[in-house]
């Protein structure tokens, strides 16, 4: 009878055109997500997330490209009562099955008035976000209260410029919305009893059902704006229980079938297919946890995350987080949110699926990254899952880093026949690519400062040897040798690099000396590199400088992580002193630590949120990685301490998030000590970080720490007999004993001499391969005091370079050359 009436009342109904576009300035929603999950396989390209007991964004057809806002219900009771669900409930979400991303979702009325259990879940066969839904009285009965649900497109990552409109389709009511080739669908197993769309605080159903506590509205067309849609469900006719179909297509005919097939197919098969897909891939966790699963256990929730974040169309292609940092303060212009891919936080993400035995989806990675590896061997700051580049910042850990994945992937027996073979040319690019352009990056790991970044440069030399041995796998020696003596060179170079003593903060924290947080590439006049300013980024202009002396980090832990210092070092142990002095902070469950001192991402001190500047809040991977360093450091009882406080960390659904508050309790702002801030939830990084710990406390010894380091540096212990000057990393002296070695990227003649010109020798470049045209000069006789000075003639252009330079010997230091800053 309901259905009828509907019908004749929509024929007979002429376009009504709703008031008051384009609506007011769109914004995005909470980024503390509570669930998030997609069906496995190809099939189907919807990925949902939920918070405050409601769906939030869902991303179609792509994992970069949000199609919703948020999706929720209101309650009224047509007189008096309104209640909205994502407000006015206290909400409690579980996961169906162990490490199966299909939730269900208990919302009880904070006035006792009602209950609304949910279970969500995907089609794995069509494009459909499909919700069961049991609305319950409490008090009162069903005929009292009215049920609607409320929908915002926001179709390819935008707000603006969207159309809603109501219309039959195949003799059912269907609430549409359209923007530029994608388009969604809204049906529902009973009938509306009405519906309409509008413009978001202008005519929308939030709005009329806030003043008229029913639907007064009834608009059945708003165009290019900022649109919400509105239904009201047939409680009667349903008795309380119905499923909401949103389907995806790209035309809005698409969109429709694709609902209505989904519902035609029946919730409960769907759900049984969704959860056995599931099932079946999460047998890989086998490798990771054995025996009983611990309280606190993330293991299995983690790899979920990480999973359900790999793209479909591009597969292997991993993003870093389906949220939106302060999502409720950003709006079209914050167009990418996390949902980019990093080549960083994929790689991490692949080398915990690899701690996990998960080989296939790491084999996947590896094609994903030799698909969008630039044409000159590096990888963009990140961008959208089809390579596409978004920012264009270049951060050299991010090239090193996939050297050092497909290198773990060969150590555990993770790749196929003829793998090494086939991603050596992408190896032999990316190694390429760090010899001709680091140490130095233009970007540290937090994508901000250039320099030498302890994180960055433990990375490269790393990814060096490990491309070493690829390169003797690939019979290419002679570049194999070349690329072991570069990281000779950097790592011997490390201490006078990053690593200060004598300074104001040695004295006050007690220690002899510390690794920096970044270290300018060029020496101050004075001779000091350390004295040199850095910027600080995310804070106020009159704060936004530092000595590089006076900034430290956790990253100096990757010197350890890396393989490049025992984690009984003196120097690292008094480093680590000093990260904990300005660095840590303990909350109710344990440590965690800023990313440097002064950082300026995060919330503002009253718990605004992040709008450019701001106070960086603790890391929760970076517990992590303190307990790595622990491991590293034979204090396997430490490690899993820190193990416990990153499970802490997580929110009631296990989600890990990108920082905690720890400031006082802010609960108007849901800001709580130790407790997730707002900025992203889950983070890829932060879960896989955690897996990899897991793995590593199993092992009792680090996971991903390259055993070629160990073996070079901290075993056999070698020193470099060189140091290299290149344009791009100019030397002013050389050690004692140490030769020099010049470094071109064209042929060159090498005019020079070790007496002020009263002798010239002339020496022509050879190469290695790789782009690189190299001599070594021979100054390791050279006495202190003395001057090589040179020049250069390039014989492919027929000219001189014109200028001279020198490089003095200068002594030789115990650990290294190390630059000390005089107070």
């Amino acid at each position: 009878m309901t259905e009828v009436i509907i019908q004749k009342e929509s024929k007979n109904l002429k376009e009504c055109v709703a008031p008051g576009g384009p609506g007011v300035t769109p914004r995005w929603t909470s980024s503390a997500k509570t669930g998030v999950g997609t069906a496995l396989g190809k099939d189907s390209r919807v990925w949902f997330t939920l918070s405050h007991g409601i769906v939030n964004e869902v991303y179609y057809p792509h994992i970069d490209k949000a199609c919703i806002r948020d999706m929720g219900l209101i309650v009224t009771d047509g007189k008096d009562f309104f209640s909205e669900e994502k407000r006015h409930t206290d909400s409690v979400v579980h996961w169906m099955a162990d490490g199966v991303p299909a939730f269900g979702l208990s919302n009880t009325c904070t006035a006792g008035r009602y209950h609304i259990e949910k279970q969500i879940i995907t089609d794995p066969h069509r494009n459909t976000l499909l919700q069961h839904i049991r609305f319950t009285p409490l008090q009162g009965r069903l005929s009292d209260y009215r049920l609607y649900v409320l929908l915002a497109p926001h179709l390819g990552n935008r707000g603006k410029g969207n159309t809603a409109w109501m219309e039959q389709f195949e003799g059912e009511p269907t609430l549409f919305a359209q923007r530029k080739g994608s388009a969604l669908a809204l049906a529902c197993s009973t009938a509306w009893l009405r519906a309409s769309v509008g413009y978001v605080g202008a005519s929308d159903g939030w709005l009329d059902l806030e003043e008229h506590r029913q639907m007064k509205w009834q608009y059945t067309r708003a165009e290019n704006g900022n649109v919400a849609m509105v239904a009201e469900i047939d409680l009667t006719s349903s008795h309380g229980g119905f499923v909401l179909a949103l389907g995806f297509g790209e035309g809005p005919e698409e969109a429709a079938r694709t609902a209505r097939s989904s519902l035609r197919n029946g919730f409960d098969k769907t759900k049984h297919q969704y959860v056995h897909g599931w099932q079946e891939w999460m047998k890989t966790r086998a490798s990771l946890v054995k025996g009983e699963v611990a309280v606190g256990d993330l293991s299995a929730v983690s790899l979920g995350v990480l999973r359900t974040h790999e793209s479909k169309t591009m597969r292997g292609g991993f993003i870093a987080s389906l949220s939106i940092p302060w999502g409720f303060s950003k709006g079209d212009d914050d167009l990418s949110g996390y949902h980019l891919v990093w080549s960083r936080d994929m790689v991490e993400a692949a080398g915990a699926l690899l701690a996990a035995g998960a080989h296939e989806e790491v084999r996947r990675a590896l094609s994903y990254l030799q698909a969008t590896q630039q044409a000159d061997g590096h990888w963009p700051q990140n961008m959208w899952s089809d390579g596409t580049p978004y920012w264009t910042g270049i951060q050299m850990d991010e090239t090193a880093l996939p050297i050092l994945l497909l290198d773990m992937a060969h150590r555990h027996n993770a790749l196929a026949q003829g793998d090494m073979a086939r991603f050596w040319p992408m190896v032999r690019q990316a190694a390429g690519y760090l010899v001709l352009n680091g140490p130095v990056s233009s970007q540290d790991r937090w994508e901000e400062d250039p320099g030498y970044t302890p994180f960055t440069v433990a990375a490269e030399i790393a990814a060096l040897l490990a491309a070493a041995d690829m390169a003797d796998l690939n019979h290419e020696g002679t570049i194999a040798t070349y690329l072991r003596q570069t990281a000779d060179v950097w790592h011997s170079s490390i201490d006078r690099w990053i690593y200060v003593s004598g300074t104001d903060w040695c004295s006050t924290y007690k220690v002899e000396g510390y690794y920096v947080r970044i270290a300018p590439a060029n020496i101050a006049v004075d001779g000091w590199r350390f004295r040199q300013k850095v910027h600080v980024k995310n804070v106020v202009s009159a704060e936004d400088t530092r000595k590089a002396m006076h900034l430290v980090s956790p990253d100096a832990l990757a010197l350890v992580r890396f393989g490049l210092r025992s984690g009984d070092d003196p120097r690292m142990a008094d480093t680590a002193k000093m990260i904990d002095a300005l660095l840590k902070v303990q909350t109710p469950t344990g440590p965690t630590w800023h990313r440097y001192n002064d950082d300026g991402y995060g919330e503002h001190e009253d718990g605004a949120a992040f709008d450019g500047t701001g106070i960086g809040r603790g890391w929760p991977l970076l517990t992590g990685e303190r307990a790595h360093y622990e491991i590293a450091a034979g204090r396997l009882e430490s490690a899993r301490q820190l193990q416990a406080t990153l499970e802490s960390f997580a929110n009631a659904s296990g989600f890990i998030p990108e920082q905690v508050w720890d400031s006082a309790d802010i609960p108007q702002r849901e800001l709580y000590f130790g407790r997730p801030s707002g900025s992203a939830m889950p983070l890829v990084w932060a879960h896989a970080e955690y897996l990899k710990l897991r793995r590593s406390l199993h092992d009792g010894r680090v996971f991903d720490m390259p055993p070629q380091t160990v073996q070079r540096y901290l075993k056999e212990k070698t020193v470099s007999p060189r140091l290299t000057w290149r344009f791009n990393h100019k030397l002013r002296s050389l050690p004692t004993g140490k030769i020099l070695r010049l470094e071109t990227l064209v042929p060159a003649i090498i005019h020079w001499t070790l007496d002020g010109w009263n002798t010239m020798q002339d020496v022509h470049t050879h190469s290695p391969g790789l782009g690189v045209h190299l001599v070594d000069l021979p100054t390791a006789e050279m006495a202190e005091g003395q001057q090589v000075q040179f020049t250069f003639y390039w014989p492919d252009a027929a000219r001189w370079e014109g200028l001279n330079f020198r490089v003095e010997i200068a002594p030789a230091c115990k650990n290294g050359p190390a630059e000390k800053v005089a107070l």
